[in-house]
């Protein structure tokens, strides 16, 4: 019987959280409706938890209150994929609920997971049902029930689990498209796992790993690192007075977290005392300033293993660039793979780039590191795949920048939003041009089929050519000729103007001239181009408009 949490066992419990969606991440990603190799549900969970486990690792837990406010903190600077991006929301209702608690009773920890959910459903603008969404709201409410007849957590979190599990089961009949493909919910199924995971570290049970971690940010053992090995300098302390007290600190913590980490933020209404290790401190310290005075500072070279405390006397500066940036009126960030597609979007006027998409779905933090990068105060983002979309909705509360997404799903989406960008028109006028003008292009992607499914009724199977148009399957078999010119008549069937082929890396330039030329001869009126965008996973993607 449990019945107190506390900070320190709230971080167990997220951390053994962690452990659990790591293991079973390989389980979540099969059950993607489409057989697409897409490493997407589970990776994305288990990255997005690895952020707030790490984050956790390194800090003394204090109250439940700050405990949950770290972990939302780091799962919304982590989150990766709408999976990700939900599961942040959960945590981050659950820690403004309990942000005064020291602990929390079996009352106070049910309503929290109900406020989790309520968050949740406010930042989707369209809630589907037999997803993440409904089965954390029906595990929550099942929690509050169970609350109001025993204070024992431990049986209010069983409850939780064993009512969303029956609620998991019903996501297949609840939900069309998980119904034609015969699968439960992926992102519902690892909310489970993670619940599952806090419940018995709450009993005192430790989860092992039982595969090597796949997430990129895994923690290492510092111990054996040489002083070359360290990935930040400078160890740096400051105190500073809380002049600016309507400043919210909270865009301190994300400064911060971009350019360092082992960030502690202590505060109160008269200071604000930081610890944090970065390569620039002297552009922490100018930000700093934006919030009061400095009291104290202290700057230690971790290379060097020597120290200089400097009181009231300036920091070792960042460097600076050679010549000032003259800041545009807007700026653009558009998320692409492939060496090709990248040069595209350089040539059409984009800022900055980040790698990702398919396979590579890139963090709320990483897409806010360009936005803050970008030469300009309003910032265009074109996460140009679905499921990208909401982790840089994300971005537009985490700076000062003015941050407009557009919601491009696709590379041919994202490339007729930036064909259509007018200087002359202004910013609101220009956001619905670009999207107006991504609504209009046909997209086709043609990949391999990852395993056997079975999808609306059409039997597919591993190793198969696979051609999704708008996302939907379209053709499949396991000849690419008939594949193709399947995809070619439908795509004469919309009379398209212009035709651009995106050949994928290892595609050769030979096997995409006839691809090209069979898509061109069922649009004789179409300008037909091949570029060579070096994409992974998909062996072409196909614009039409």
């Amino acid at each position: 019987m449990t019945k107190k949490i506390t900070g320190e066992m709230f971080k167990k419990m997220v951390i053994n959280a962690s452990a659990a969606i790591d293991n079973h991440s390989q389980e979540i990603n099969e059950l993607n409706v489409f057989p697409v190799p897409d490493g997407d549900t589970g990776l994305n969970m288990s990255l997005t938890l690895g952020a707030a486990e790490k984050a956790l690792a390194a800090m003394t837990a204090g109250t439940l209150g700050h405990a949950a406010e770290v972990t939302a903190g780091a799962l919304l600077r982590g989150a990766r994929g709408n999976s990700g991006v939900i599961l942040s929301l959960l945590f981050r209702g659950f820690a403004r609920k309990v942000k005064e608690a020291d602990t929390a009773d079996a009352a106070l920890f049910a309503e929290a997971l109900a406020a989790g959910v309520e968050s949740a459903y406010k930042a989707v603008m369209k809630p589907t049902e037999g997803t993440i969404l409904t089965v954390s709201r029906l595990a929550a409410g099942a929690a509050v029930a169970q609350a109001k007849t025993e204070n024992d957590i431990e049986a209010v979190l069983e409850k939780a689990i064993a009512d969303g599990n029956i609620a998991l089961a019903n996501t297949i009949n609840q939900n069309p498209v998980l119904k034609k493909a015969g699968v439960i919910d992926a992102g519902a199924k690892g909310y489970l796992y993670i619940m599952d995971g806090m419940l018995k570290a709450m009993r005192g049970e430790v989860t092992v790993r039982i595969a090597q971690s796949s997430r990129k940010d895994g923690k290492a053992d510092f111990t054996q690192f040489s002083p070359e090995d360290i990935k930040y300098a400078y160890c740096t302390e400051f105190t500073v007075a809380r002049k600016h007290k309507k400043r919210d600190t909270n865009r301190l913590r994300d400064y911060l977290d971009i350019r360092g980490d082992s960030i502690v933020v202590v505060e109160d209404e008269e200071i604000i005392k930081v610890h944090v290790h970065s390569n620039e401190p002297g552009a922490i310290l100018t930000e700093a300033l934006t919030y009061g005075p400095l009291l104290s500072i202290k700057v230690e070279n971790m290379h060097e293993q020597h120290s200089e405390t400097l009181i009231g006397s300036a920091p070792p500066a960042a460097k600076e660039p050679e010549d000032p940036v003259e800041l545009k009126e807007y700026g653009i960030v558009a998320v692409c793979a492939g060496p090709g597609i990248e040069e595209v979007f350089h040539d059409l006027g984009a800022d900055r780039i980040i790698t990702g998409g398919q396979t590579m779905n890139p963090s709320t933090e990483d897409i806010l590191e360009k936005i803050i990068d970008a030469p300009s105060n309003t910032v265009f983002v074109l996460p140009n795949n679905k499921n990208i979309i909401m982790a840089a909705q994300q971005c537009v509360r985490m700076t000062e920048k003015r941050v407009i997404v557009v919601p491009t799903k696709s590379i041919p989406q994202g490339v007729s939003a930036m064909i259509a960008v007018d200087d002359a028109a202004g910013l609101e006028d220009m956001a619905d041009c670009m999207s107006e003008a991504a609504k209009r292009v046909h997209t086709v992607q043609i990949t391999f089929a990852a395993r056997d499914s079975v999808f609306d009724g059409v039997e597919i199977k591993e190793g198969e050519y696979l051609a999704l148009i708008e996302g939907s399957l379209a053709a499949n078999g396991t000849e690419a000729a008939a594949v193709i010119d399947s995809i070619a008549a439908t795509l004469g069937g919309f009379a398209p103007e212009f035709i651009t082929i995106f050949s994928g890396e290892g595609v050769s330039e030979e096997d995409a001239a006839l691809v090209a030329e069979r898509i061109g001869a069922a649009s004789p009126g179409a300008e037909t181009t091949v570029i060579q965008g070096g994409q992974p996973v998909y062996q072409y993607i196909i614009s039409a408009e």
